[in-house]
């Protein structure tokens, strides 16, 4: 069974990748049972970001890494809070701090639609120096609500309601969100592609 680190210690994202990838008999740890040092996100793109994390991981650990970059954008914001999703609110940012600050801004400005998006963009290194790491890229497009609605999920899920579902991400269970997030939809297309092309 190969054996890939992720690029985070986000507990969450660990078990909604590990129930996605289950098919591919892979098992995905996090590195800080490395101890591996947190990347400086310096990128200025979701993917320049999953391929620095991508990188720290692999060289830290010489093993596999995946890492996803993903965050919210909001068209009424002009895409924020987009690569500083997890960090909008400033120091000690917080699901709730962030979530706060998004319906802040947005509720100053009530005559304009909230329609937004998930993006994820998941990049895998087969060991640091790889010169063709696998790229792939999910989106999920749905709009903001103000009040926060369901009990799972994490991020902004609460706020986000789905395109055509009329519920929150919060809404979803876990089961279901695996099916047709915006990362279940990279991971899709990085099972596709580790299929074609598995890992030596």
């Amino acid at each position: 069974m190969a054996t890939l680190v992720l690029a985070s210690g986000n507990r969450k994202k660990l078990e909604e990748m590990n129930a996605i990838l289950a098919p591919l008999d892979m098992t995905i740890v996090p590195q800080s049972d490395f101890d591996v040092p947190e990347a400086d996100e310096t990128g200025l793109t979701f993917v320049e970001n999953a391929i620095l994390k991508a990188r720290n991981a692999a060289r830290h650990t010489g093993l596999p890494a995946i890492a996803d970059d993903s965050g919210l954008e909001v068209d009424a914001l002009n895409g924020a809070p987009g690569i500083y999703s997890a960090r909008f609110s400033g120091v000690g940012a917080s699901d709730a701090k962030n979530n706060a600050l998004l319906v802040e801004m947005l509720g100053d400005l009530p005559d304009v639609p909230r329609t937004a998006r998930y993006q994820a963009l998941l990049v895998l290194m087969r060991h640091a120096e790889d010169p063709t790491p696998l790229v792939c890229h999910g989106s999920w497009e749905g709009e903001i609500v103000l009040e926060p609605r369901g009990e799972h999920g994490f991020g902004y899920d609460p706020h986000f309601q789905i395109s055509g579902d009329g519920r929150t991400a919060a809404e979803m269970p876990p089961e279901e969100k695996n099916r047709v997030s915006h990362r279940a939809r990279a991971l899709q297309q990085l099972i596709a592609q580790l299929r074609e092309h598995p890992l030596p």
